[in-house]
């Protein structure tokens, strides 16, 4: 049960009700009127601003309207108090029965409680990481992975169908230097003194054990070849090196994709892929030969000061029209940009979700203006950007530089932090804003580490059933047993725990429709601070406490609300891609 849905449809039929509602119906716009927590939690349980939004249509103001809505509303058995602050908010509290059958239908629901048929099956492509395949993951790959993999995670959860994938990088410029970086490390496996690594070239040792495998392979059979023949042995051997490490990094951040597709893909049969897809462009009419002028600024690699065939972007949204094929026939980067986005339309998406660096931030229109063309308007594309991560140690800043060999890998990190605790710190400042990572901070066992404190949470409520099963020995009650119990919860600090559950799921939808998953790292440290409160009071006032020996039946009841509120942890982080273990130590 969704509350303020519930309450919605409630409050839209109690204005369906009203005579001067039913006057002027078809000018009214349902759609704008919200039912949401009130701002202040002493006011009610549930707000609506019905009055405020449909005052003006009805000829009248908000406070004379929300005195005949709430009339209305007073006949609803589910209402235990409504009333008017303000210009015209309408503040409702809701009776104990109906929190009681709240809270059994979250025991009931179990770990599917705020899963959602929002998305309505819709599909989506979610591309996060994409990281070139020239070395190990590093820290600053680390933010994208989670916040795409948690969205991912999160779509899925309130009812779209989500593919994760990766593109892998493996057609440009930097895979010839991978691969001539690759046969320097296989020369020096063959006995050969290499020296210092040249400027330009990747100097990390992780290309070692490539090198030394060529050699194991091939003896000198490469070294005596000229470059156009071992280079594409060397590229194959290394993009499976480096991309076999990638995935190993990413499994460690408990990161899995669906796809791994392919630039080189559409560069096979002579970039079929891509000439199909400037066609279709050309079809279209975005298409057409000319000279673009210098950009201000630093002038990307693709401009020329002569005529190329350019893609007419700026009718579909960009700042400047795009180069597809230079003068000298081949097809620029961007090229393979509008084919990868045709073949993710041509697979069936309805929406295409990109994951990128703050670097990237010169992309996304771009990249909306292809959507627009290719798919003339039938399929959307977002693009979100993760702003940097900043490590530090105890206040110190950790310097990394992956051009010099020397650099902080992801699983650097997660070795030292754990996997937990790096998820759910990437996801806990939203995207677009700058990140701090203390390695210090994120192993504190206080309520200043947020996933200590959430994990902790889930891990009190475990250990309230071992209490149990201690106190009554034979005690042996499923969920249906305690879902008949809750008439045993009424204290108001037992509601509010009810209450805080409650808005998990228009939490995921909120955060499904703003792509925001953030706000599921907050919700649950909110929720995790409810427990602990009313954990904490228990101390001071035994008739709180979740187990009481002397009373089977209390006991009962308050397992069904540890059993909601643990059931809703453990959603909540399986979203975030964090474990919810059943004891810490």
């Amino acid at each position: 049960m969704n509350l303020f849905t519930d309450f919605e449809a409630r409050i839209k039929s109690a204005l369906e009700q009203i005579d001067i509602v039913k006057e002027k119906r078809s000018e009214l716009d349902f759609g704008r009127i919200a039912v949401e927590p009130p701002r202040d939690a002493s006011h009610g349980d549930v707000a609506t601003n019905a009055a405020m939004v449909l005052a003006k249509a009805l000829g009248t103001n908000p406070r004379a309207l929300a005195e005949i809505i709430i009339a209305k509303l007073k006949e609803d058995a589910d209402v235990a108090d409504v009333s008017v602050a303000g210009p015209g908010f309408i503040n409702i509290r809701l009776s104990i029965g109906y929190w009681q059958r709240l809270l059994a239908s979250i025991i009931e629901a179990g770990t599917d409680y705020g899963r959602s048929k929002l998305g309505a099956g819709k599909k989506v492509n979610v591309e996060y990481v994409s990281a070139n395949p020239t070395g190990p993951m590093h820290v600053g790959h680390c933010r994208g992975a989670v916040v795409g993999d948690a969205l991912a995670n999160l779509l899925a959860f309130a009812g779209y169908a989500v593919e994760k994938e990766y593109y892998i990088n493996d057609a440009g410029s930097q895979i010839d230097v991978l691969a001539r970086s690759v046969f320097l490390r296989y020369r020096e496996a063959l006995g050969e003194s290499i020296g210092d690594i040249p400027p330009g070239f990747y100097p990390g040792d992780y290309l070692i054990p490539v090198g030394k495998s060529l050699a194991g392979d091939y003896g000198v059979r490469l070294h005596n070849m000229p470059e156009e023949q071992w280079m594409p042995i060397v590229k194959d051997r290394a993009i499976d090196a480096m991309m076999t490490m990638i995935r190993e990094d990413l499994a460690a951040l408990n990161v899995h994709h669906d796809i791994f597709f392919s630039e080189r893909m559409l560069h096979d049969a002579g970039a079929a892929a891509i000439r199909t897809a400037i066609n279709d462009l050309t079809f279209k009419g975005y298409v057409y030969k000319g000279a673009l002028p210098p950009p201000k600024g630093q002038v990307p690699e693709d401009w020329e000061d002569r005529e190329q065939t350019l893609f007419r972007s700026t009718e579909v949204g960009d700042d400047m029209d795009r180069p597809l094929i230079k003068s000298d026939g081949s097809y620029t980067y961007f090229a393979a940009d509008v084919a990868y986005f045709k073949n993710k339309f041509d697979r069936g998406f309805d929406e295409m979700i990109y994951v990128l660096g703050a670097d990237h931030g010169g992309y996304v229109k771009r990249l909306e203006a292809v959507a627009r063309a290719v798919s003339e308007g039938k399929s959307k594309l977002t693009v979100l950007l993760c702003q940097l991560v900043k490590l530090y140690r105890n206040g110190e800043p950790v310097k990394m530089s992956k051009r010099s060999g020397d650099f902080v890998t992801l699983r650097d990190v997660v070795e030292e932090v754990g996997r937990d605790s790096v998820r759910f710190m990437m996801l806990y400042r939203k995207n677009s804003e700058p990140l701090d990572f203390d390695f210090a901070k994120v192993t504190e066992h206080s309520k200043d580490n947020p996933v200590f404190y959430v994990q902790y949470a889930h891990a009190r409520c475990m250990s309230v059933f071992r209490q149990a099963r201690e106190a009554f020995p034979d005690l042996d009650v499923s969920p249906a047993d305690l879902a008949e119990a809750v008439s045993g919860i009424f204290d108001p600090t037992e509601l509010q725990l009810v209450a805080k559950a409650a808005e998990f799921p228009r939490i995921v939808e909120s955060a499904a429709q703003s792509q925001e998953p953030h706000r599921i790292a907050f919700y649950l440290y909110d929720l995790a601070s409810f427990f602990h409160a009313h954990w904490n009071k228990g101390k001071d006032q035994t008739d709180l406490r979740f187990v009481n020996d002397k009373n089977r039946e209390s006991s009962i009841a308050r397992l069904g609300l540890v059993y909601a509120v643990a059931s809703v942890l453990k959603s909540g982080l399986a979203i975030t891609g964090t474990a919810a273990p059943d004891e810490m130590r």
